[in-house]
């Protein structure tokens, strides 16, 4: 008896089965050409511009500290050019032209942040998770390092006076050397993300899943085999979480674009 269910079960569930896919219209449709389901699967690889971004913020940060010494040097610390440099400032004071640069710097560095997150942002929407988090940390080292440097020229500032009764012009010594150690951690910070990212866009990979598929297929020890999707001995639990995180959110949104893009192919062979 429970044969004779089963069996009529099994039936009715093939039958189902078969006039799913003979109401399916896109059964009876056109097959999508194998050239054409490649060129919808493949993304061309898009570069990212923020080490040109980086170059460029780089030599205006030179040519601030530049200015700065020059200044602190002429004008500030002694006055035998005392005519020349309020004449080249328009009366503004020395010390004054410094910090206003400095805000400046800061800002600038605020939104040379802003841009590389956006740009990264987007890697990362491209599937190259693992360029977005070598790099997360990196990137945000230029402006917390301006920010920490503007609180000590702060601190300096405030007592200025005092500090200058104690030993004459300390408070500018005090000022070009925040001044100077903000330049050298700086260039090494955008130095070392530059060469990330020029390698990163000389190297042109795809993204990381077609990467470490292509790995898979390619290795002939199975010990070998370097996969993102599993806890590893050694790991760290929250990392391998964020990592399966970013690979789900990455490939949503890839099947989602896929979908929509054969979609449109057989909607197009379907007209013509």
């Amino acid at each position: 008896m429970d044969s004779k269910r089963l069996s009529a079960h099994a039936s009715n569930a093939s039958t189902d089965f078969t006039q799913s896919i003979e109401d399916d219209p896109l059964i009876d449709g056109p097959l999508i050409s194998q050239d054409a389901l490649q060129s919808a699967i493949k993304r061309e690889f898009q570069g990212l511009p923020t080490n040109w971004i980086a170059g460029i913020l780089t030599v205006v940060h030179v040519a601030y500290v530049s200015v700065c010494v020059v200044l602190a040097v002429l004008c500030w610390l002694t006055d035998d050019h005392a005519k020349e440099c309020k004449a080249a400032l328009n009366g503004v004071d020395t010390q004054t032209v410094v910090l206003l640069g400095k805000v400046g710097m800061w800002l600038l560095m605020f939104m040379f942040e802003r841009c590389v997150q956006h740009h990264h942002s987007a890697v990362r929407r491209r599937g190259y998770l693992q360029f977005y988090r070598t790099t997360r940390n990196l990137k945000r080292l230029p402006l917390l390092i301006h920010s920490a440097g503007n609180a000590a020229v702060l601190v300096v500032i405030a007592p200025s006076s005092l500090l200058d009764e104690k030993v004459k012009n300390l408070s500018v010594y005090l000022l070009l050397v925040i001044i100077c150690v903000e330049l050298l951690v700086t260039l090494i910070c955008l130095l070392i993300y530059t060469v990330h990212v020029s390698r990163f866009n000389a190297q042109r990979p795809g993204p990381d899943i077609s990467e470490e598929e292509r790995t898979h297929a390619y290795s002939t020890n199975a010990s070998d085999m370097h996969t993102e999707t599993g806890f590893r001995d050694g790991s760290c639990l929250d990392e391998v979480v964020e990592k399966q995180a970013d690979l789900i959110e990455y490939l949503k949104q890839h099947n989602t674009l896929l979908s929509k893009r054969i979609l449109a192919l057989t909607s197009q062979q379907i007209r013509d």
